[in-house]
């Protein structure tokens, strides 16, 4: 979505409901109608639906995401977390080709590299930037 839609993010899902389980976790971890990547990622787990189901009941109760977990947007100045390494780490390189196709990467396979290296997610999107690689899908269907 562009920064002219912004507050118009249910528009996204004419097809489902707000479930007031979900409205209920969402609301309360949500300030002033922004709500943090992590958060919308623990309301998946203690609900037991997926990130992509959580992001789409943020999107219809109209909360912002903000401070994505990746770096990418969300943060005070309306910039990203993250620069470019200089020098991408031989074992982190191979496993994001790997992963990437056609110059893109999803989250989720960025979450699992960090993870899986023992990394922080936003060292991983570092060395995306430094490697070219864009980052999409959002889990939580941000962009």
């Amino acid at each position: 979505m562009t920064h002219r839609d912004r507050g118009h993010y249910a528009k996204k899902h004419s097809d489902i409901q707000i479930d007031p389980e979900a409205q209920k976790l969402l609301e309360a971890s949500s300030k002033q109608g922004k709500i943090t990547c992590a958060s919308v990622h623990g309301a998946a787990k203690k609900l037991g639906i997926t990130p992509a189901e959580a992001g789409a009941q943020a999107d219809l109760l109209e909360l912002r995401l903000i401070r994505c977990s990746l770096g990418l947007f969300g943060y005070d100045d309306g910039t990203k977390l993250l620069s470019p390494m200089e020098t991408v780490p031989e074992e982190l390189a191979p496993l994001l080709d790997q992963a990437s196709d056609n110059g893109r990467i999803s989250c989720h396979d960025c979450w699992n590299i960090a993870k899986t290296l023992k990394l922080k997610r936003v060292e991983v999107s570092s060395a995306c930037e430094a490697m070219e690689l864009r980052i999409k899908p959002c889990q939580l269907g941000a962009f």
